[in-house]
């Protein structure tokens, strides 16, 4: 019996919603695979702990989940906290503290689901965004002073290291290598930001003599966005900045039918700390409590949570579960269907009891 002791943190808004489907599927793949078993913790960290407490975790949070095989993430955000605390008080103290420097994001359209651009369907778009997650653009340095007066000035300092642009390099490279395709786009803005994203691009060129099986092309991110929604076709493997990449990611979730559906690793790759796994689509507080959150990212974030655990065949079973349940037209209202998240759940549940394969 293989077993993963596996920290749920269901956070905030629908994060709670998704995190519970989620957890119902992994207890459903363990009855039915047998000889694995998912020990799963449940912390209440969020902003409900936050109004309690005065901080969105405790101190010794990081020191908690180190102890874990993985960490299940829900969502984090809040009407009334300010985002800055939430985000800065959560998610990025794990993502910094753990090192998980490749976020790791793939789109594809999935039966029954309706792409928004025009004559694209199963297989025109099938990407894997690669994000940098760990300095860049959210790398914490600037400031504000004057607060207050006309000549209050606030800095927001990108940092880029030779160490971080290179290891995520070769993440998207070595992933690029894996897939059918062995094609890699590096996007950058340096026409207008002279120094980092140069360095961006010529690291790039470095990196991409030790792939010579992997080709490779370079985007402004500005461009990046005209052909991620006219030329589908041409992409498979992205990798970006940690901004850069952030925006686009949100824009492929969307491209795919919804942002309920799109998934997020963030891999601590040299596996010296846990590693984290969540939706991508956020609180979503205008559907919390409406029992019609989609529940289709939070199972394709755990089929890539038990790929990092090497738990392939739970993995592969559990997407072509959810595969056959949207193909069948069990989906919730973000795409364009009636069921609710239970409903759909019910129906991944019972797609993997059934199965033969």
């Amino acid at each position: 019996m293989r077993e993963y002791s596996i920290a749920a943190i269901p956070a905030d808004g629908i994060g709670p919603e998704v995190i519970a489907a989620g957890t119902t599927v992994l207890e459903s793949l363990q009855k039915r695979l047998g000889d694995v078993k998912f020990n799963v913790q449940t912390f209440d960290w969020g902003s409900d702990y936050y109004r309690k407490h005065g901080v969105m975790m405790p101190a010794d949070g990081l020191a908690t989940l180190k102890t874990f095989d993985a960490i299940y993430f829900g969502a984090v955000g809040d009407p009334v906290v300010p985002d800055h605390i939430t985000l800065w008080g959560l998610r990025l103290p794990i993502c910094q503290g753990f090192d998980q420097y490749a976020n790791v994001r793939p789109t594809k359209i999935l039966p029954g689901i309706t792409s928004p651009l025009r004559n694209v369907g199963i297989g025109d778009l099938d990407w894997v965004i690669v994000r940098e997650n760990s300095e860049g653009e959210y790398a914490g340095c600037g400031g504000r002073v004057h607060r207050g007066l006309p000549e209050e000035v606030g800095t927001e300092l990108a940092v880029f290291t030779r160490v971080g642009v290179e290891r995520i390099m070769r993440f998207a490279f070595r992933l690029a290598q894996s897939r059918p395709r062995k094609f890699l786009t590096v996007v950058t803005k340096s026409n207008a930001q002279r120094h980092g994203m140069v360095m961006w691009d010529e690291i790039a060129a470095e990196v991409s003599e030790d792939f010579p099986d992997v080709t490779w092309d370079k985007m402004l991110v500005d461009a990046m966005t005209v052909r991620m929604t006219l030329k589908p076709q041409s992409l498979d493997t992205i990798v970006a900045t940690n901004l850069h990449a952030d925006i686009l990611s949100d824009l492929a979730g969307a491209l795919a039918g919804s942002l309920g559906v799109a998934p997020t690793a963030n891999i601590n790759p040299e596996r010296r700390f846990p590693s984290m796994f969540e939706p991508i689509h956020g609180s979503a507080f205008d559907i919390t409590g409406k029992g019609i959150a989609n529940p289709v990212a939070s199972f394709w974030t755990a089929a890539q949570m038990l790929d990092h655990l090497g738990e392939t065949e739970a993995s592969a079973r559990l997407m072509r579960a959810v595969e056959q349940v949207t193909g069948a037209g069990i989906v919730t209202p973000d795409v364009g269907g009636t069921a609710s998240t239970q409903q759909v759940t019910d129906a991944v549940v019972e797609a993997i009891h059934s199965s033969n394969v």
